[in-house]
C-alpha cells in the first residue's frame, strides 16, 4: 500500500511539473510581443496604404466610423491608452484627422505605435503585472498591452473589410 501510495504522489508530482512547464513556456515574452507589435504596425500601415483614394471616407453605415477614422483611432487608442493605464508621458504629437492626407495619416500612425513600443518598453515586469482599474475592470497592465493588440486587429480587421468593399485587394495577413 505504501508504494501505491509513493507512486500515485510521484505521478502527481510529475504531472504537476508537466503542467508548471507547459504554463510557463505557454506566455508570450516581451520580446516576442514586440516583434508581433511590429508586424502589427507595418500590417496596418499596409491596410492604409491599400485603400483607393476614392474610399478614404467610405463608411460601412452613416453611424459608423470611415475607413480613414477606423485607422485614425487605432493611432488615437494606442496613445491614450499607454497615457492612461501604461506610464506614458506626452507622445508630443498629434493629427487633424479632417485635413489630414493619406501620408500624414500614416506618420501619425506610425508614431503611435512608436509610441507606444517605448512606453511598453519602459515598463518593468512589477509595472506590467500590477493590477489596475481599467474601463471598471481590475486587470494587469500585462493585459492592458493584450488589449492594445486585440483592439488593433479589430479595426484593422474593419479596415480590411470596408477595402474589400471598394473592390480591392487587402494585404495578406502576416501572424508573426
Amino acid at each position: 500500500m505504501n508504494k501505491v501510495i509513493r507512486l500515485f504522489a510521484g505521478a502527481v508530482f510529475a504531472s504537476f511539473l508537466m503542467l508548471t512547464a507547459v504554463v510557463v513556456n505557454a506566455q508570450t515574452t516581451m520580446d516576442e510581443y514586440m516583434v508581433k507589435w511590429e508586424n502589427t504596425k507595418n500590417y496596418t500601415l499596409a491596410i492604409l496604404d491599400k485603400m483607393p483614394d476614392s474610399g478614404m471616407d467610405y463608411k460601412t453605415d452613416p453611424k459608423a466610423m470611415s475607413f480613414k477614422g477606423q485607422i485614425h483611432h487605432v493611432g488615437n487608442a494606442i496613445v491614450g491608452i499607454s497615457q492612461g493605464f501604461l506610464k506614458g508621458s506626452d507622445p508630443g504629437f498629434e493629427i487633424n484627422l479632417e485635413t489630414a492626407s493619406r501620408a500624414e495619416l500614416a506618420e501619425y500612425v506610425s508614431k503611435c505605435f512608436d509610441y507606444g513600443k517605448k512606453t511598453l518598453a519602459a515598463l518593468s515586469a512589477d509595472d506590467l503585472g500590477e493590477k489596475i482599474e481599467v474601463f471598471g475592470n481590475t486587470v494587469s497592465r500585462r493585459q492592458v498591452a493584450a488589449l492594445l493588440m486585440d483592439h488593433t486587429s479589430h479595426h484593422n480587421g474593419s479596415a480590411v473589410a470596408y477595402i474589400r468593399v471598394q473592390g480591392a485587394e487587402p494585404p495578406a495577413y502576416v501572424g508573426f
